[in-house]
């Protein structure tokens, strides 16, 4: 296949922004604004096809859309002509606020319109929606498999594309496999995505997914069930140096402590290694980015 061209989605929807607009033509928006910012009908705009979200949380809407009758929409949303619904307009990033605008009774919306393709408009509502941390685990990966088998990408190149690692990637997919049901108590949040990782291949896993919602239990709690369940029993593992020299030579490794670092690593999207001497230790992160780093620190700022 062709090689992914980037297109500095990385950098999020600012590099969008500052690209070219579609042309004014007949029937354009009306009060056009400097800077190619456009006003649009609401009644003009339906949801994006690419959308990765399923699921909008009614409470924060309804908050947003307060904040929008108050303050009015802070950033424009990114549109493209319909494909299928002539003088309509498809988002393509922005979905949250234009529901909040509807619900706030808004008769116009600040947009950008571009021409893009169907690839371009599910890479960027998928860029925006995980810069934006607004996707479930199970939505996030729903957008790297529809990016994998229709428009035939790899992981490594969803890695480079999106900015997360492979093997947050990797991790992400393998939750598809999982049982309906299971599925269904991570997008309710009765479940987390490391306690759903370590229900994977397990037999019997819906009937130990109920007992660990019932009792309350968490990932640490989970991954010790659910070895216990297989017949696996804890051990130390011994790393040397390996990874860049990421562990001292002959260092013992706790199962636990692996555990950890790979919960951690899912979550993060990054490479994490934890050095735990008992009472004291240290965590190491790995980026290869600025614009890991920048996730990073505002992560740390929000509270991961």
């Amino acid at each position: 296949m062709a090689t992914v061209t980037q297109r500095g989605l990385g950098k999020g929807l600012s590099a969008l922004i500052s690209e070219n607009y579609v042309h004014p033509m007949p029937g354009k928006p009306s009060d056009t604004a400097a800077g190619g910012v456009y006003t649009l009908p609401v009644g003009k705009l339906h949801p994006g096809k690419f959308q990765p979200r399923s699921q909008f949380d009614q409470t924060s809407l309804a908050e947003l859309a307060e904040s929008i009758r108050k303050n009015g929409i802070m950033q424009p949303l990114i549109v493209r002509p319909s494909q299928t619904q002539e003088g309509k307009y498809e988002i393509i990033a922005g979905e949250r606020r234009g529901r909040a605008a509807h619900m706030a009774g808004l008769e116009q919306v600040p947009v950008i319109i571009r021409d893009i393709s169907d690839k371009q408009a599910l890479e960027l509502a998928l860029v925006e929606n995980i810069q934006r941390q607004d996707l479930s685990p199970l939505e996030e990966a729903g957008g790297y498999q529809r990016l994998m088998e229709e428009f035939e990408y790899t992981q490594e190149e969803l890695a480079a594309t999106i900015g997360k690692s492979r093997s947050h990637i990797a991790n992400l997919l393998r939750l598809l496999s999982l049982p309906e049901e299971i599925r269904d108590m991570l997008d309710k949040g009765e479940l987390t995505a490391g306690h759903a990782r370590a229900l994977i291949g397990v037999p019997g896993a819906i009937e130990l997914a109920r007992d660990i919602v019932r009792r309350g239990l968490n990932v640490r709690q989970t991954e010790r069930y659910s070895r216990q369940a297989q017949g696996i029993e804890k051990k130390s593992v011994s790393r040397g140096r390996s990874g860049g020299g990421a562990y001292p030579a002959g260092e013992q490794r706790d199962a636990d402590i692996l555990a950890l670092e790979e919960t951690l690593s899912d979550n993060l999207g990054l490479k994490v290694a934890i050095h735990d001497r008992g009472s004291s230790g240290e965590i190491v992160i790995s980026y290869t980015t600025l614009n890991q780093l920048d996730d990073i620190l505002r992560r740390l700022g929000d509270g991961i």
